[in-house]
């Protein structure tokens, strides 16, 4: 698939923090207690360790309100944060209130892409819309993206989708089922994967492993 495709998802997402600003409707999310839940439930991919800091690279940061949650919950002490996203104006956005932080714009299936290992890698909203594109493009776009993401990983990355167990499906958005999601990831990257459909929403967020 040609960049342009899933470039239109990024056009998207800036025109929404044009209209909403630095808000979580900036960033295309309806309902703040929702965000709140959905950063919870990421971050429990991490598993315990005894000593040290975790590396985590968010992908996909937007306006880095992971960081913040981040901060307001006090766990930067064990957690050292990177983002990426693919558009500048989130870059330029996040840098501006974070400038210590280690920002990265760039694609990362862009041949150059030059990204650092990471022990995890959380994908939240990476893959929830899919806008224009049709069902296979974005499928396709997901596979090529969560197995070049992969490579990146030391101990696990965690993404979410729409789920298909829905009342009714929105013809933006990508809901994928449960059997073309275990099928590529346990043929494609590895057979250690947790599927969460458990928080109440209409997505459900996968936590794959190496090991």
């Amino acid at each position: 698939m040609h960049k342009k495709k899933y470039q239109s998802i990024i056009s998207h997402y800036e025109f929404c923090l044009e209209k909403y600003g630095d808000t979580y409707m900036g960033v295309d999310w309806p309902n703040i207690n929702d965000v709140e839940k959905r950063y919870e439930i990421m971050l429990q991919v991490i598993k315990p360790i005894m000593s040290g800091k975790t590396y985590l690279l968010d992908f996909g940061c937007g306006a880095s309100h992971l960081y913040e949650y981040l901060l307001r919950n006090h766990l930067l002490d064990k957690i050292d944060y990177s983002g990426l996203d693919l558009s500048e104006k989130f870059i330029s956005l996040s840098k501006s209130k974070f400038p210590d932080i280690n920002f990265y714009c760039q694609d990362i299936l862009d041949g150059h892409s030059n990204l650092p290992e990471f022990d995890y890698i959380i994908m939240n909203g990476v893959f929830t819309e899919k806008c224009d594109l049709s069902f296979l493009e974005m499928l396709s776009y997901f596979k090529k993206t969560l197995a070049r993401v992969f490579t990146k990983t030391r101990i696990g990355l965690a993404f979410n989708v729409m789920s298909k167990q829905v009342d009714y499906e929105r013809s933006d958005l990508f809901h994928l089922s449960f059997d073309i999601l275990t099928n590529f990831i346990s043929k494609n990257l590895t057979r250690n994967f947790i599927i969460r459909h458990d928080y109440g929403l209409y997505e459900y967020t996968v936590y794959v492993y190496k090991h």
